[in-house]
């Protein structure tokens, strides 16, 4: 089978990673394809997998996004007549279903943001659409086909967490009592659900920056060259995106302004605040009613040091890692449902199990 995976953002790299790797290892041709979006093609490049950059990304200006929408469909849809894909699949690409539409094959399309408004024509055109329990139908503002929809079990990164988290859990207790190390992840600054300010976290850096470790995880050229000033000479900001694996294993506390990062860090039990200066969704409240994540949009360098004396004892969720191995299943199973050389696997799962 010839499976097309649409890798067009930054998480999605760890997110489908072994997924690929192991449809590899079954004999199935995998293509990516990709776009300079983020630390997507440096990650890319960190993994060692082969991929097209297809077109750019327009920005934050909703103009250029919908102008440059139609662009990237038409290149894609040239990529496909080309490759001969079966399958196309994705997390929340939105040229990607309607370029597989276009050129008569069939895909998956995954989303956990009920307010992106690029689920418009993915949710029209995927064949099947894969959304999480968690994420609520009612806050979903686009009309969903009830009869392509699938809805898997936990939150999209414990696709891949279920096999990594024991190996990080076994390093962070070698680490032992290392120098406190605060992660600290930027905002999103060109997403199109994003609204709020930049940089907001300069003053938090300053001020604790000389008092601790502090590693700044930037989004972009501009936030890089920003936090390479002088301001910032006391903080490390790495220029090449670091290993998750890394990260998660020497970190004392992630402070992000994003969503997929916070999340895979909190399920491993590491002290996790969330600045999250949107909307939350659905699959954040999760967390953040399991205690694994602290809110706090407001956050102030006061209240890092307070929450520092007073770090809560967390172990990793062990839940939502068990449901990330029955949803990697789940993946997996749908993808090579569409395999024309197979009879249709039948699912692993029942009905309590999905929905």
């Amino acid at each position: 089978m010839r499976i097309w995976f649409e890798l067009s953002n930054s998480p999605h790299i760890n997110l489908f990673y072994d997924l690929i790797k192991d449809l590899e290892s079954e004999g199935h041709t995998v293509i990516i394809t990709s776009r300079p979006l983020a630390n997507t093609i440096a990650l890319l490049a960190q993994k060692g997998l082969s991929h097209t950059v297809i077109g750019q990304h327009y920005g934050k200006n909703i103009i250029k996004k919908i102008f440059g929408y139609p662009i990237r469909v038409f290149q894609l849809v040239q990529y496909l007549k080309v490759n001969k894909p079966d399958i196309g699949v994705s997390q929340s690409s939105y040229h990607s279903s309607l370029a597989c539409w276009l050129v008569g094959i069939p895909s998956i399309y995954t989303n956990d943001n009920e307010h992106a408004v690029g689920n418009i024509p993915s949710f029209l055109f995927a064949t099947k659409i894969l959304i999480p329990q968690s994420m609520s139908i009612e806050r979903v503002k686009w009309s969903i086909d009830q009869q392509k929809l699938i809805r898997y079990p936990g939150i999209k990164e414990g696709i891949f967490l279920w096999l990594k988290g024991e190996e990080i859990i076994a390093q962070r207790k070698l680490n032992g009592n290392s120098p406190i190390k605060i992660y600290i992840r930027t905002e999103p600054p060109t997403a199109q659900y994003y609204n709020s300010k930049l940089n907001f976290m300069d003053e938090i850096i300053m001020q604790l920056q000389h008092k601790y470790d502090i590693i700044v995880l930037t989004r972009n050229a501009s936030q890089l060259n920003h936090y390479k000033g002088d301001a910032f000479s006391a903080t490390t900001v790495p220029v090449e995106p670091l290993n998750f694996e890394q990260i998660a294993a020497d970190c004392t506390l992630f402070i992000g302004a994003g969503g997929s990062m916070t999340r895979e860090i909190a399920m491993l039990g590491i002290p996790t605040i969330s600045v999250y200066q949107a909307d939350l969704l659905d699959v954040d409240r999760v967390l953040i009613s399991k205690g694994l994540t602290w809110h706090e949009p407001n956050l102030t360098a006061d209240k890092v040091e307070a929450y520092l004396t007073q770090i809560p004892e967390k172990i990793p969720d062990l839940e939502l890692m068990n449901q990330g191995k029955k949803t990697y299943a789940l993946f997996k199973n749908e993808i090579l449902s569409f395999d024309k050389n197979n009879a249709l696997m039948p699912s692993p799962f029942t009905d309590d199990d999905i929905y």
